[in-house]
């Protein structure tokens, strides 16, 4: 069975830490997207820009974060979900394959919080895959109609037969949001031990990837003590069957 490995990763702007104490880590994160091997990687927290860091840092990238982070012969796709004083920040897909298209959809709930999906359309092999990059809100309730509003844009947008591939990070503690996943024809691989988060003592499993048309095959996390200084979040990755 052909296999395509999906890594989904937030990196947390590419900066750890806080105040003066704040340190740059998109150049490790470069090196550590390389080392997944993954033939898609779903980011989330990805900044387009930010006028206030850029000064801040001597080391900033000059090319936005999507560009930078992406392997050698891998294309990049970004849309800004949220937009702020200093600048801009949404979710990032590299992918080994061409691109075929891309779309977008605004996911907010609510004032608060500056949601979207990213929907990407690629071809893998002789197959067109689709593959949606989100990042859900904080709040529980918030999560159950942005899932709901997902069903909505997959019925309108994505063929019923075609491969579909759904990954970031949910904020879904405990796995409460598989069930609605599930109706949607979606499913991913149940490992107790994948825990994503918090990255330097990973608690519970808050990033998944989801699957239709793919058997889910298994996940792997990358451990150690690097890991968990680059960002809040542990990386995942599926393996899924085509």
């Amino acid at each position: 069975m052909p296999v395509i490995r999906v890594a989904t990763y937030n990196i947390h702007k590419g900066v750890q830490g806080f105040g003066p104490a704040r340190r740059l880590e998109i150049h490790n994160i470069g090196h550590a997207v390389e080392q997944l091997d993954a033939d898609v990687v779903c980011l989330q927290e990805v900044r387009k820009l930010h006028r206030r860091e850029e000064r801040y840092f001597t080391r900033w990238p000059e090319l936005p974060q999507a560009e930078f982070l992406a392997p050698e012969g891998y294309e990049a796709v970004y849309q800004t979900n949220a937009t702020t004083r200093h600048g801009e920040h949404g979710n990032a897909l590299l992918s080994r394959w061409p691109v075929v298209s891309q779309g977008h959809e605004d996911m907010s709930d609510h004032r608060f919080e500056q949601r979207g999906l990213l929907h990407v359309q690629l071809m893998i092999g002789r197959r067109e895959v689709h593959v949606i990059v989100l990042h859900l809100g904080l709040i529980a309730a918030s999560r159950l109609r942005q899932v709901e509003q997902l069903g909505q844009y997959v019925d309108r947008e994505i063929p019923r037969r075609a491969p579909l591939v759904v990954a970031g990070d949910l904020n879904d503690w405990g796995g409460k949001l598989r069930p609605a996943m599930n109706a949607l024809g979606l499913r991913d691989a149940i490992d107790a031990r994948a825990r994503t988060y918090p990255s330097r003592l990973p608690l519970t499993q808050l990033d998944y990837v989801y699957a239709r048309g793919l058997k889910p095959l298994g996940l792997e996390i990358p451990r150690g003590r690097v890991w968990g200084k680059m960002s809040d979040h542990l990386p995942l990755i599926a393996t899924l069957g085509l």
